[in-house]
């Protein structure tokens, strides 16, 4: 498996890069930025610390090789112009971008309509598998036991609440059979008055160097219920990635999640 990297500088990119190289069978043969990073032409692998790899950064989609499949962690905007590059190229595509307003994704999908594309939020193993959970648990517990997410990052995220805090409200939403859009609240100030049944109440911290921190919390009277996920090494989100990417080397078009990769969704 030929992969490609974009945002191969930033903190996910190297965790991908690391990852790609340590997975049997990948191999990285390509590595891009956005235009004018001040790394461009520096070795992808001495950037992840783990050698020269004889992949260099470079920041026009136009020098890459031929790849089966490329892994975007950037920006909504630098994403579109990746999938572009991919659904030129005959390439499939993992896409861990989130932040995406309703028309960009709907340019996204249009974009991609004819290629093998995974999605998801969060990567991780073990997130994807809470989600599973919450799904079940909402559909146990009815909308008298209340449902509050937290989620917790670095100082540096610039989206809110996360794309992982969104997923497990709509994994609890679609447990209670209902849309997550008419019962989120997304903030609470001054006088608000007792809490609206049925409703999912979203928190967030951003701060110094947290991986993430995500918490799915069903809470009556007499109980609380607390389905909780802490990653503490970005490499997890990277492993997860390129598990999807394998997966999804063996598939024909079409749009993917973590769930599909792991068999969860049935």
């Amino acid at each position: 498996m030929r992969v490609i990297i974009s945002g191969a500088s930033g903190r996910m990119g190297r965790m991908l890069v690391k990852a790609t190289d340590a997975l049997e069978g990948a191999e990285l043969v390509g590595a891009c930025d956005r235009v004018g990073a001040s790394l461009i032409g520096a070795d992808a692998g001495n950037l992840a610390g783990i050698g020269a790899l004889g992949v260099s950064l470079t920041d026009d989609l136009n020098d890459l090789p031929e790849a089966d499949v490329l892994i975007d962690f950037t920006s909504p905007e630098g994403c579109l112009e990746h999938a572009a590059f991919v659904a030129g190229r005959g390439m499939a595509m993992v896409i861990g971008t989130t932040g995406f307003d309703p028309e960009q994704m709907a340019t996204l999908k249009r974009t991609l309509a004819d290629s093998p594309v995974v999605m998801a939020a969060n990567y991780s193993v073990g997130v994807n598998l809470a989600l599973n959970l919450i799904q079940q648990a909402a559909q146990v517990l009815a909308a008298d036991y209340d449902a509050e997410i937290f989620e917790a990052h670095h100082k540096h995220k610039v989206d809110a609440p996360s794309g992982t805090a969104l997923a497990m409200g709509r994994a609890l939403a679609a447990g209670r059979n209902v849309d997550l859009m008419d019962a989120a609240v997304f903030s609470r100030e001054g006088i608000t008055g007792a809490r609206e049944e049925g409703k999912i109440g979203f928190s967030v911290v951003r701060g110094g160097n947290i991986v993430g921190e995500h918490k799915a919390m069903f809470i009556s009277d007499e109980e609380r219920i607390e389905i909780n996920h802490v990653a503490s090494d970005r490499l997890v989100f990277a492993k997860g990635a390129l598990r999807a990417a394998d997966w999804l080397s063996q598939q024909k078009q079409g749009w993917y999640d973590m769930q599909d990769v792991l068999g969860l969704n049935v």
